[in-house]
């Protein structure tokens, strides 16, 4: 009775993805042939896909919902399977495979290293970092189990998310390397640089079996020399904004800073005379900005502030500052 009791059992087997884990894109229904052999329903529930392979070769796709008699129904390759394994004894190999149908929403991506090429304003190497998120769907099942899933029994997000980080770094390069973005503007350009790595990855991972949609970019960083480089550009830039604000050029600046440290270098006498020399190069540099500034239509409260703005600057000392400004109020 009770071998009677599990042929029953058996006889009644169902083919089915019951409780599929969160994280789940494919899923091999069973190892054991007796139940596939002995099922007489399958169950496609919503959300979810089949696939039959037969001897490593996929042969039938179910993508809608749906529940199949498989003694009465009439499902393409499944005679042929039935025919193969009767009495237990068939030697071929038959898979049934699970797979998720319902988009993936919120899935975060990543460079793994900087995506380096010429910055075209600046002419130097850029290394950027950047990451965000993307929502993808299996739309060709066949595809995506041949390309993608190959051999793994079981098949999850955190494995397509692995292929999916090996695949864009190339696509990536492509596009900036075409589209010569410079570091000033990837940020701006932040939304439009998203769509055309859409389309670029669109073509890249249609012939994989599945199609990526809202892919963003949430962020953007760069790596240690592409950020040193650019603070340097910042500190220069900041300098000769200051520069011009006094009314004099950037060469003019780095001239008398280059002055100023030669004179506070007091390793002897070369130094006294670097010193000296100093002096007498930042009076005639002087001079020359307030002749310059006196031949000016500014009026005496432009030339006070911008004398003001040189000695904030460290550019002139206390007692230069007191002597010139004293000289502008006796001009008056």
């Amino acid at each position: 009775m009770a071998l009677f009791d599990g042929i029953k059992q058996q006889l009644r087997s169902v083919i089915e993805w019951t409780d599929p884990r969160p994280d789940a894109l494919f899923s091999q229904w069973t190892d054991n042939g007796d139940e596939i052999k002995n099922a007489s329903k399958l169950i496609v529930g919503p959300g979810q896909g089949c696939i039959f392979v037969y001897q490593g070769k996929v042969k039938t796709v179910i993508t809608q919902p749906c529940m199949v008699d498989l003694e009465t129904d009439n499902i393409p390759f499944w005679t042929t399977i039935s025919n193969f394994m009767q009495f237990f004894e068939s030697e071929h190999k038959v898979g049934i495979y699970f797979f998720k149908t319902s988009k993936i929403l919120d899935q975060k991506w990543g460079t793994t290293s900087p995506v380096k090429y010429e910055d075209p304003k600046y002419k130097f190497p850029v290394g950027l970092l950047a990451f965000g998120n993307y929502s993808y769907r299996i739309f060709n099942p066949q595809d995506f189990f041949a390309n993608v899933v190959g051999s793994h029994s079981d098949f999850f997000t955190d494995d397509f998310r692995s292929v999916m980080s090996a695949r864009m770094i190339h696509p990536i390069s492509d596009f900036l390397a075409v589209n010569r973005f410079s570091y000033s503007d990837i940020d701006a350009n932040r939304n439009e640089i998203a769509e055309g790595l859409n389309g670029q990855l669109a073509a890249e991972f249609t012939k994989l079996g599945f199609e990526i949609t809202d892919f963003r970019i949430e962020g953007t960083s760069f790596d240690e020399d592409t950020l040193r480089r650019i603070n340097r550009i910042a500190d220069l830039s900041a300098e000769a904004q200051a520069a011009q604000a006094v009314g004099l050029d950037y060469a003019s600046v780095q001239q008398l800073e280059a002055m100023r440290e030669a004179a506070r270098n007091e390793g002897g006498a070369a130094g006294i005379g670097v010193g000296i020399g100093a002096g007498m190069g930042l009076g005639q540099n002087m001079a020359q900005v307030f002749q310059n500034n006196q031949q000016a239509p500014n009026g005496i409260e432009a030339k006070l502030e911008k004398l003001k703005k040189m000695y904030e600057e460290q550019l002139i000392t206390a007692e230069e500052y007191a002597a010139k400004k004293q000289q502008l109020l006796n001009s008056f």
